[in-house]
């Protein structure tokens, strides 16, 4: 059982989310290839390719030397793609393709830490353009993501900055430096054993689906092992009440009572006088 309470006289803390497969249950970036096909960004090859990967990814996750492959592909696809419209193809089928692949848990747990006073940041080796419109869907604080290089209004193809395993773990400590995160007190959350120095920069990691490597080293640290099955809707969520709420429902349920007992008394009467009328 994870405790996350906060003590809020002590300095600040945070969640770190890793995205794929441990928020949601699939490859941001992969799930978003039909779209950017019917937009006419790739081909109909390419479409069956990032499936394809999609499916490897998914059965095994993806080691240094497959996310290091999928990497160059992705980089070498979009070279000479308009920024402006890849933006506005994410937004228009962001709900119809993220929201059911959320997992319920992962968003009952970022409740979870904001409820207790936690930053929620989401880290993802993604393009940013892919992930920061995930991470304002989930409420999320902050976003770290892959960028590209851009040059009038396009990408070139190269990266300019690679948020992917000790990348990950340097960021952290940023955000740590510049937001005044106690990283000792702070959370982190990943799936894959490339995160590995994403989760030993805080003092209490947790995987999340492990890869078959994480779940080894996750097991020999004796790292908290989260299993989360339930991809949902956020709309069709029902969110877990807090403590606070409790008064404020009895309170409601009280005045809907006194109402309906108002209102079964005021029938009454009307029916009796209009009994006394005939």
């Amino acid at each position: 059982m994870l405790t996350l309470v906060e003590n809020h006289s002590l300095p600040r803390t945070a969640a770190f989310f890793d995205l794929d497969k441990t928020v949601i249950a699939k490859s941001s970036t992969l799930t978003f290839s039909r779209s950017f096909y019917q937009g006419g960004l790739i081909s109909r090859r390419a479409v069956l390719r990032t499936a394809y990967a999609q499916f490897v990814y998914l059965i095994g996750g993806a080691d240094h030397d497959q996310t290091e492959r999928m990497r160059q592909y992705l980089s070498a696809l979009c070279r000479g793609w308009n920024v402006q419209q890849v933006r506005e193809i994410v937004a228009e089928t962001l709900h119809d393709l993220i929201d059911p692949i959320i997992y319920d848990e992962a968003a009952s747990l970022i409740e979870e830490h904001h409820t207790a006073g936690r930053d929620v940041v989401i880290v993802s080796t993604s393009g940013a353009e892919v992930v920061e419109p995930i991470g304002e869907l989930l409420g999320a604080d902050r976003v770290v993501a892959t960028r590209m290089v851009v040059e009038e209004g396009r990408f070139t193809g190269e990266i300019s900055y690679y948020c992917y395993g000790p990348t990950k773990a340097e960021a952290i400590a940023e955000l740590a430096e510049s937001e005044g995160y106690d990283l000792a007190r702070c959370y982190a959350y990943s799936d894959s054993v490339t995160d590995i120095p994403m989760l030993e920069s805080v003092g209490h990691p947790c995987t999340v689906n492990p890869d078959r490597g994480l779940r080894r080293e996750g097991a020999a640290r004796g790292w908290p092992a989260l299993s989360f099955n339930r991809p949902v809707r956020l709309k069709q969520r029902v969110p877990a009440l807090s403590m606070p709420d409790w008064p404020v429902l009895a309170a409601v349920a009280a005045v809907g009572a006194a109402t309906a007992t108002a209102g079964l008394f005021w029938y009454a009467s009307r029916r009796r006088a209009a009994y006394a009328r005939f």
